[in-house]
């Protein structure tokens, strides 16, 4: 087929969906905890394991999947992966306890781990170089709309028809996109592993990426942006809903507000990244997510006050993921790409694992401002680390490497 803008297009819709389904089934779990805990009976500090539990099984199978996607090719991992994930998501229905709860997000983890690293592995496989901050921006728009439609309706429908509803609505989407990108998405003719599949070779390449100096920067950076974002938006829904005394229509509004606000900034951060360069939108975003993070519950006495805050939160988190993953696309060869994501979200998500895991005591004990401040010691320290650890690649895809270490060693 003839690669054409509207061919990109009708490759790019697949993938948003699948995006859209998947982060939108993560971060409904924030707003509906209140119902959650209220359903089941469960204390406030017991329900960030539900973060934890996804997130460490998310960790544990993208780190499985990320070289069998570079053997095999993208296309097939993201097709089991979306089909198991609407299966994952179907289960739901069958959780009455907290127990089965846990355990059925522990499933729908497994499933997210086969897709992690491959929205981004596949547009980086797809696209230039010159394109993958405006493609990336776009898939990624997929997380704001989810906030924009998706979390307010499944707020909604968790309050109306119970939590369960809420995780049946992303299913119905997740299967949709399963069958779009059967449909629409073909595997990009780029070079592909050829050793073979065994733990002892998946062992060897992730040692090998993480000798390098650059890939272990790059990773610590994406456990520090997911970390801090465990620790500030877990229980922020639950402490507005507490100190404003609000109900779960005001949350709803609020993700509605937040998403515009990133579904706006997210292709046009893309864009300019594609411009200037990534380093500098990406810092730029964590020093003012650090500030208002810090700023939260100072600023936040009314739901007014929560929207701006929220929203502009929101622009910031949008501004730095794009161009952060598409900086990471060209630190390795794309027969290591789908390990290198991979190994990146996989303790992403562990970082926001460790994050809801800290954040439930944290709020418990000494109040919501203290995780807020933990995230912005977090989110600044990220800012640090690529400053001063991760190159920047030019515009037609080649790394500025410091003295001593190879364009794309062979790893």
């Amino acid at each position: 087929m003839k690669r054409t803008a509207r061919s990109d297009y009708l490759v790019l819709f697949p993938i948003w969906l699948m995006v859209f389904s998947a982060s939108s089934q993560v971060i409904i779990v924030a707003p509906i905890l209140p119902r959650i805990g209220e359903a089941l009976s469960v204390p406030d500090e017991h329900l960030g394991w539900l973060m934890t539990v996804y997130a460490v099984f998310l960790s544990l199978f993208a780190l499985i999947i990320g070289p069998i996607s570079d053997r095999v090719g993208r296309r097939l991992v993201l097709l089991l992966g979306s089909g198991f994930m609407t299966v994952a998501l179907l289960l739901h229905g069958l959780a009455d306890t907290f127990t089965s709860l846990l355990a059925v997000r522990a499933v729908a983890g497994a499933a997210g781990g086969m897709l992690s690293g491959g929205a981004v592995s596949y547009v980086g496989d797809y696209f230039p170089y010159e394109r993958r901050g405006w493609a990336n921006g776009w898939v990624m728009s997929g997380i704001a709309v989810g906030q924009i439609i998706g979390i307010p309706i499944g707020t909604l429908i968790a309050a109306g028809m119970g939590y369960k509803a809420a995780f049946l609505l992303f299913a119905v989407t997740m299967g949709l996109a399963t069958l779009l990108m059967a449909l629409f998405v073909p595997q990009p003719d780029v070079k592909r592993s050829t050793g073979r599949l065994s733990v002892g070779n998946a062992l060897r390449t992730y040692g090998q990426l993480m000798r390098r100096p650059v890939i272990m920067a790059a990773i610590v950076v994406y456990f520090l942006m997911f970390f801090s974002l465990g620790l500030y938006v877990i229980y922020l829904p639950t402490w507005i809903e507490r100190a404003l005394s609000v109900q779960g229509t005001a949350i709803a509004s609020l993700f509605l507000v937040g998403g515009l606000a990133n579904v706006v900034s997210g292709p046009m951060a893309g864009r300019l990244s594609d411009s200037i360069g990534r380093k500098p939108v990406i810092v730029a975003s964590c020093v003012g997510l650090g500030i208002i993070m810090a700023a939260t519950t100072y600023l936040v006495h009314s739901m007014a006050m929560a929207y701006v805050v929220f929203a502009l939160a929101m622009a910031m988190v949008a501004m730095r993921v794009s161009p952060l993953q598409s900086l990471m696309t060209e630190l390795v060869p794309a027969e290591r790409r789908g390990a290198l994501l991979c190994l990146a979200v996989a303790l992403g998500q562990f970082g926001i694992g460790i994050g809801g895991a800290a954040a439930g005591p944290a709020y418990t004990h000494f109040g919501y401002a203290s995780t807020t401040y933990a995230g912005a010691v977090a989110i600044g320290l990220m800012a640090f680390m690529v400053q001063r650890f991760l190159p920047e690649p030019d515009m037609r895809g080649r790394p500025i490497h410091r003295p001593g270490e190879g364009q794309h060693p062979e790893i």
